[in-house]
């Protein structure tokens, strides 16, 4: 699996901080973030269930720029 890097969070010391791939391969994006505490996960739990595979994370807002250029990649990419 080859990932493209996209950004790490501009605002940390670039080691431990969140981060966005897209795995163009597996039509994927691929995101780092902060774990969420048990306030947080009680709250999205109201949508519904999250799986032992799957979790919620946090990422700043400062990193919206890398989330839309991750999203443009994927679309360019035809991930869906």
């Amino acid at each position: 699996m080859t990932l493209r890097f996209i950004a790490k969070d501009p605002n940390t010391d670039g080691a431990n901080c969140p981060t966005v791939w897209v795995d163009e391969e597996r039509q994927e994006i691929v995101i780092q973030g902060w774990k969420v505490d048990e306030e947080t996960r009680t709250d999205c739990l109201t949508a519904g269930p999250i799986p032992d595979s799957e979790d919620v994370v946090r990422l700043p807002a400062r990193m919206v720029a890398a989330i839309r250029e991750a999203c443009d990649v994927a679309d360019r990419s035809a991930v869906r």
